[in-house]
């Protein structure tokens, strides 16, 4: 089962909650965003052998 990223969670807690919903532009946008902050954060533990690792990390846990 794939983990549910931040943004995702926001975003569906807004619509079930208050019925309020992003235009896809911004969600789209948003999503992008906290998936090159992610990719980055995994691709600096270089020390522990993550170079470049971020991008099939992300894809692992968060892809549906």
């Amino acid at each position: 089962m794939k983990q549910e990223t931040p943004v995702e969670w926001l975003t569906n807690e807004l619509k079930n909650q208050f019925g309020f919903v992003f235009s896809n532009n911004i969600l789209e946008k948003a999503l992008e965003m906290e998936k090159e902050h992610i990719i980055d954060a995994v691709n600096s533990q270089k020390q522990i052998g993550w170079d470049e690792k971020g991008e099939q990390y992300y894809n692992e846990t968060y892809k549906k």
